[in-house]
């Protein structure tokens, strides 16, 4: 795993409740396709990305965005990078060494509930489409 020059700082959306000092790990099921335990954990250097992906998470719980540090080596995360992206253009990554919860981020940019089905309905269709494999 080659670790690429972002220098963050850097995120991760989820609906868990989370403190400083906490670990998150690889080895859990996809927010997206619960079907797929992850080999990797993924964050991102944008606030927006993250707030997003804490907005389509999984569960019923409110959405957060924590600050995070990874322990390990980390890669541009080749879902949403070159094999689709030309470069690394959401400063998206991840690894397979944990992420150390630094904050939690309060000042993240919410949704509008129109804007927040609209990616729902993109997620569904994408969900559906077998070329829109998750590269685990």
């Amino acid at each position: 795993m080659s670790e690429p020059g972002d220098d963050g700082p850097f995120f991760h959306g989820t609906k868990a409740d989370l403190r400083v000092g906490d670990l998150l790990s690889a080895g859990f099921r996809s927010n997206y396709r619960p079907e797929v335990v992850m080999n990797h954990v993924y964050f991102t250097a944008l606030k927006d990305g993250a707030g997003l992906a804490a907005e389509l998470a999984a569960g019923n719980a409110a959405p957060r965005v924590y600050e995070v540090e990874p322990t390990g080596s980390f890669e541009d995360d080749p879902n949403v990078t070159d094999k689709k992206f030309p470069g690394n253009p959401t400063r998206s990554y991840r690894s397979t060494e944990p992420l150390r919860i630094v904050a939690e981020v309060e000042d993240w940019p919410r949704l509008s509930p129109e804007a927040l089905q609209a990616w729902r309905d993109r997620l569904e269709v994408l969900l559906h489409d077998e070329r829109a494999e998750i590269i685990n």
